[in-house]
């Protein structure tokens, strides 16, 4: 084997759905101050730490598009769930696999029924959205379930792979998590990890919307819009294991007797108390934020666990030195934040992802990195270290740079966003906008037609629209000049 291709670095590439930054401690929210992921932290403390990374489209199917493509949905073909991916079409993977590299993955896939086409060495996927306990997985040789937790169960297939792999070529193992994706359902280690602990309460957790027609609309409130049972596990009277409303009774019912009894028991006095006790609408709204938060961050250790063994293997093996290790998420999330939970908008809990990324002797211990990037960017990233020529129709630009301690003189002031999805689930009006270092402007159209300016600087929580303010009239004429030219940029007209 030539020289140059053994020193081309390894690809480990972890993706979870819906994990907040909140709810990850290198972050330092006081969520996550309350349910650390060390883990986690190890590749910050070991790594990069990018405090302005962001997705295009806020959404699992659109966002895992653009990454694999680095292309805006409205060139790569997938702009809402229920497109039908292109797995013929360049990405980064089929480039490193016809590179020399051997490429796997394993999990979530969500953006068709299975990646046949992509030239993937091996995979095993889970089929659509994916079950957390004893889910089904889609092979080559058809589908099969598997009995278990799933982030330990995908975790288990990604180190089997490593474990069998031509340790002869360079590697991408991709290794994407259901985990914590709705509907937040702990392994059985987990189930009572949170359930004593109080979360702080945002500030706007019971947002009035004003000045905000969009948000005021859509449905995806904790309180109002959960499903009682199938969200939150809430039982129909004190003594009860019975599930209140469950519209997916499947994540329930493919569970052994023994598991589902472990897991009802498990949530029986907290239930029992809940049921008990006569409650305001107030007080209601505000106990199912903390059952939403103990159970989606109880989830999330599995997936610290997860990256924990992962990066053990790594060590174990002397292969950490010689391989690229990333973490982020599909987007982020609400944890109550306006009320909510899910995705979808362009404010900026759902907007900004997680991103850490650590190659040892490339990227300085501990490096933060507050350059504006967007998940089209992984792609050429990947390509860039493994040594190839990006091509000119990816969208995105290499990290590499900005992970060395460089920052290019031309790199982006601005970020372009498009939300596509209506009508669907929680009635989120389609949108488009921009985002500079301080300013954002959101144009909604479809249902409503509204325009929205917000301060990142001195309204971190975007609860104040400052459209019609006299004294923003100059930025609103420039950032909409901005908004037209990254939309003549990606070649996307459609935005209203």
């Amino acid at each position: 084997m030539p020289v140059a291709q053994a020193r081309r670095p390894n690809i480990l590439f972890i993706m979870s759905d819906d994990h907040a930054l909140q709810a990850l401690s290198a972050y330092g929210s006081p969520i996550s101050r309350l349910a650390p992921t060390p883990n986690l932290d190890r590749i910050a403390h070991n790594g990069a730490l990018f405090e302005n990374s962001f997705v295009t489209n806020s959404l699992c199917g659109p966002s895992r598009a653009a990454m694999l493509t680095g292309k805006f949905g409205n060139k790569n073909g997938f702009n809402q769930n229920g497109d039908q991916f292109d797995n013929y079409q360049p990405t980064w993977p089929r480039a490193l696999k016809d590179a020399g590299y051997q490429t796997a993955i394993v999990g979530k896939w969500h953006i068709g029924h299975d990646p046949k086409g992509m030239k993937f060495d091996y995979w095993k996927v889970l089929r659509d959205q994916g079950e957390y306990y004893n889910p089904d997985f889609i092979t080559p040789d058809g589908e099969v379930r598997e009995h278990g937790y799933a982030t330990d169960l995908i975790t288990d297939m990604g180190i089997d792979w490593l474990d069998h792999r031509d340790p002869d070529k360079p590697f991408v193992l991709m290794v994407h998590h259901k985990a914590p994706h709705r509907n937040w359902m702990p392994a059985p280690r987990h189930l009572t990890k949170y359930l004593n602990t109080k979360f702080p309460v945002p500030d706007n957790f019971f947002d009035d919307y004003e000045g905000r027609d969009a948000a005021a609309i859509q449905a995806m409130n904790v309180h109002r819009n959960m499903y009682e049972g199938h969200d939150l596990k809430m039982t129909t009277g004190v003594g009860s294991s019975k599930l209140r409303y469950n519209r997916w009774p499947g994540a329930f019912d493919r569970m052994t007797p023994d598991q589902r009894k472990a897991f009802m028991d498990a949530l029986q006095q907290s239930n029992d108390a809940m049921n008990a006790k006569e409650m305001t609408q107030r007080e209601m709204a505000l106990w199912k934020y903390q059952r939403y938060l103990q159970q989606y961050l109880a989830t999330i250790v599995s997936v610290d666990e997860s990256v924990g063994r992962l990066l053990d293997y790594l060590d174990t093996h002397g292969l950490t030195d010689n391989t690229i290790v990333v973490y982020t998420s599909d987007q982020g999330f609400y944890l109550g934040e306006h009320g909510w939970f899910d995705k979808r908008f362009m404010y900026e809990e759902s907007f900004r992802t997680p991103l850490l990324i650590q190659y040892p002797g490339h990227i300085k211990p501990g490096t933060k990195i507050d350059s504006l990037v967007q998940n089209i960017d992984y792609a050429p990233t990947f390509m860039d270290y493994a040594g190839l020529q990006v091509p000119d129709a990816v969208q995105g630009r290499s990290l590499r740079p900005l992970l060395e301690g460089k920052k290019p003189a031309d790199w982006r002031k601005s970020l372009y966003y498009h939300y596509y999805e209506y009508p669907a689930f929680h009635r989120v009006t389609p949108h488009c906008g921009v985002r500079d270092q301080r300013y954002k402007l959101i144009h909604f159209y479809g249902p409503i037609e509204s325009w929205e300016l917000f301060d990142e600087q001195s309204d971190r929580e975007e609860m104040h629209n400052l459209i019609d303010d006299p004294a923003q009239v100059t930025r609103v004429v420039a950032m909409k000049r901005e908004l037209l030219r990254l939309q003549a940029k990606y070649g996307d007209q459609s935005c209203g």
